[in-house]
């Protein structure tokens, strides 16, 4: 499933101002409970289970935070890009400024893992990280999110 697919219209924030990891994983709590009908302190508390088990910092100042919700009937991504990184506990240390959020149903296993292994493709490129960086609009953000992945990167 492509990523656009998967992130819904109005779950593109591209200037996103928090301070805080917590104050982070809460707005995107918001907007997923906006665009799901779902309570959004559940969500907010899936995403903080999540990070405890490990933070979803994955280095290069991306962070792909997700859980996996009981009930929830479709994949639901958000892409946020932030308006000045904050600390992730990122596994090289660096802080976030670019975020795709996930959710999936409880049974979503394999999709869950697929969609997660093509954000990982997209993000593994420095050009396409690049452009991520300097995309101002959403417009721009959903084009750059849905072109074909050809990365070299290793």
């Amino acid at each position: 499933m492509p990523l656009p697919d998967l992130i819904p219209k109005g779950a593109i924030i591209p200037s996103l101002r928090v301070t805080s990891k917590r104050q982070l994983l809460q707005e995107l709590a918001a907007k997923a409970a906006e665009l799901t009908g779902r309570d959004a302190q559940e969500i907010f508390d899936t995403l903080s289970e999540r990070e405890r088990l490990g933070s979803t910092g994955a280095g290069n100042g991306i962070a792909i935070p997700h859980g996996k919700l009981p009930k929830l009937d479709r994949l639901v991504g958000i892409f946020a890009k932030l308006d000045r990184a904050v600390d992730f506990d990122a596994i090289d240390g660096q802080p976030v400024d670019l975020v795709f959020t996930l959710l999936a149903p409880e049974g979503a296993g394999a999709d869950h893992l697929k969609a997660l292994s093509r954000i990982a493709r997209l993000t593994r490129d420095p050009g396409n990280v690049e452009k991520l960086r300097s995309a101002r609009d959403e417009i721009t953000l959903r084009g750059l999110l849905g072109q074909p992945i050809t990365s070299n990167a290793a």
